[in-house]
């Protein structure tokens, strides 16, 4: 009888035990508003921004057989272009922090290093590779003041060979460029930070009027492919974003407005997957011509689903 009694009382503890979980799960499901996959894509967006701005000014001042020096990429919003180093293969960008670009607002500096260059090396060499240093890179949306501050390395390389100059006057289809790096270090507003590590494909293509990128996951991490990015969030979990239908955005309506798009974020602390579909209107519906609205974020635990709409800024 006594070994009853405990069998009894040791499955009501586990029963509460059982039912505990299942309502903080429960309850963390309905408070959930897939904020991790804005972040990823506010943080993604800047860094490709910066890469192909990047990608502008090596074209014109490191194009090589390209002579065209200054024609393409002296001209980056809100920031000088210091070439004082270019013997070294070293240019910086230098953002003034005051001028409004595109709703944003940009400080520190962006360095850029070709490597090799004192040997011969230069940019449209196929697989010249760039160094981008991110040093206490600032950005912040004029329209609400929130900002990400950026600091690490990404290297860039010129997979296919050529640049912006000869695909813009058709003397290539396309440029193929692959950037990696580990270890970027985010900064939100409220001080926290996230780690960041990079493997992701661009191609360029040229079709008048539209300059368009697609950019894909190359990277591997817990046996999960197709990654453009992993790390840690800013709230301590580990995460993988896997890109399942490739990022597209172009100049009409620019990298922080990616046209189309699909991820899958998993975080390591949740009990669910986050579904990103990039290039839907206001409604939540995708958008198949003109410039969208935002992207919607979706996600289901048991037989529960969540979504939210985040607007572009």
């Amino acid at each position: 009888m006594k070994r009853l009694k405990t069998t009894l009382f040791v499955i009501v503890i586990l029963s509460t035990l059982v039912f505990t979980e299942s309502c903080r799960k429960n309850k963390e499901f309905k408070k959930e508003d897939g904020a991790i996959s804005e972040d990823n894509k506010n943080i993604q967006s800047n860094i490709d921004n910066v890469v192909n701005e990047a990608n502008q000014v090596l074209s014109g001042s490191y194009s090589g057989k390209t002579q065209i020096p200054g024609a393409y990429g002296d001209s980056i919003c809100g920031a000088t272009v210091d070439t004082s180093l270019r013997s070294q293969g070293i240019i910086t960008i230098v953002f003034d922090g005051s001028t409004n670009c595109y709703n944003r607002k940009r400080s520190g500096s962006v360095k850029l290093t070709l490597q090799g260059y004192a040997t011969g090396k230069r940019w449209s060499d196929v697989n010249a590779v760039l160094t981008i240093d991110y040093i206490d890179y600032k950005v912040t949306r004029v329209n609400d003041n929130i900002s990400l501050t950026f600091n690490g390395t990404n290297n860039l390389t010129n997979t296919s060979g050529g640049n912006v100059i000869t695909l813009l006057f058709g003397m290539q289809n396309q440029l193929i460029h692959d950037v990696n790096g580990s270890n970027l270090i985010v900064k939100f507003d409220d001080q926290t930070t996230s780690t960041f590590n990079i493997s992701r494909r661009y191609t360029h293509t040229w079709t008048n009027p539209v300059y368009q990128i697609k950019g894909e996951g190359t990277g591997t991490q817990n046996n999960i492919s197709n990654l453009e990015n992993w790390g840690v969030t800013k709230d301590g979990d580990n995460f993988t974003s896997q890109v399942t239908e490739p990022v597209i955005w172009n100049t009409t309506c620019g990298a922080h407005k990616p046209v189309a798009g699909k991820m899958e974020i998993i975080v390591d602390a949740k009990e669910f997957s986050f579904i990103t579909t990039i290039g839907v209107d206001a409604s939540g519906n995708v958008v198949n011509s003109g410039c969208p609205w935002g992207l919607k974020v979706e996600w289901t635990y048991k037989n529960n689903t969540g979504s939210h709409l985040y607007q572009y800024h």
